[in-house]
Formats: C-alpha cells, structure tokens, sequence
C-alpha cells in the first residue's frame, strides 16, 4: 500500500550524522521514512533540534543502520558521553561499527506542516558488518528509548506499565549490551522523575 508520499515505505530506525556549524559531527537517532529498496528516505526532525539546523546548512547527511540498540538509545537521549569512533568520508563521518550506511542529499524540503520534512535521495552507500538479525530484546530498548523521549507528553502511569511490560521482554531474550541499553533508559527516566520532583 503506498503512503501519502506516493511509495511503499516504513519508518525506519536508525542513527543519523550530520556537520556542524564547526566542523565538528552531531550523531541523532531519527527514524526517517524509507522506501524499500533504500533509494530515499525523508527526515522529520524537530525544529529545535541540532539535526535541523544542520539539514537546512549542509543539505546533506549519513543514515546509519545498526544493531547496536545502546548506541541508539544513548543518542536519542543525549546519552553519548563518548563518541563512538568515527570513520570520515568525503560525505561526512560515517560510523566504524554499524551496519550499513547511506549517503542522503536533500532534494527539497517541507516546512508547512506540523513537522519539517526534509525529502532525500540516496547518493552513497556502504556496508560495514553483517546485521545481527531479528531479537525481540533489541526491539524492546528501541520502544524504551521512544517511550522515554517522550517523557514530557506521556503520563507516569503509561510509562511505567509500558515499560514494566518491556522489561519483562528484556528478562527473557536479552544479551549483555541490551541489557545495559535498556537499563539506561530505565536510569534515563528515573532521572526525569527525580528532576520533576526537585522542580528543576
């Protein structure tokens, strides 16, 4: 069934670089919408997002595909102390340890409606290492790491049966890593609540 973009596509989660201002990279998880094969994909990101401002200067960015659910997680919670280890490219830095990539230029971009949308095509690609494949685990943190940026919209009762329901997920099918990426999220949002309480 095409969508209203006039293609076949789903959202895809993943992690995107983009260059700042400086020179420097900005790493986001941004799950754009994608065609399938991947030839293009559109980017929503929030105006007030680095991501934004970035896509409006350069009109350029890398889409990665990982498996690697604690490096989402850390970035779509402005969790990423350290860096992961870059590789850079004549497109910008792409990520040492994902997947696959793709290279996307802006074609046009949409700024109307409720979200921008920042409609690319696909100039480059690469492949990196095998995708580790389907685990219910991995689909459990992306959920907690949704669910928990978030916080500020959804009820404390939704988030806490939601993700007591995850973490049952995470108890039976989780390795090492998921389980340090969830319970990141699970540290992420006592966080929040205990800065709530403190009124900060």
């Amino acid at each position: 069934m095409l969508n209203r973009y006039g293609f076949d596509g789903a959202i895809l989660e993943g992690v995107v670089t983009t260059t700042n201002a400086d020179g420097s990279t900005n790493i986001a998880a941004l799950g754009p919408i994608v065609d399938m094969p991947l030839t293009r994909a559109i980017l929503r990101p929030f105006p007030t997002s680095v991501t934004y401002a970035n896509l409006l200067r350069e009109r350029r960015c890398i889409l990665h595909v990982t498996d690697d659910v604690l490096l989402i997680a850390q970035a779509a919670l402005n969790g990423l102390t350290q860096p992961p280890d870059l590789e850079e490219t004549s497109h910008g830095a792409v990520l040492a340890d994902c997947c696959q990539w793709f290279t996307l230029e802006v074609q046009h971009v949409e700024l109307a409606g409720e979200r921008p949308e920042f409609h690319c095509g696909v100039v480059q690609s690469g492949q990196k290492r095998l995708f580790f494949g389907l685990n219910r685990a991995k689909a459990a943190v992306i959920e907690a790491a949704i669910l928990a940026s978030r916080v500020k919209w959804l009820p404390a009762d939704q988030i806490s049966h939601k993700m007591g329901e995850l973490r049952t997920v995470i108890d039976k099918t989780a390795g090492e890593r998921d389980r340090a990426a969830f319970e990141f999220v699970e540290q992420y949002l006592r966080s929040c609540g205990a800065a709530e309480r403190s009124g900060t």
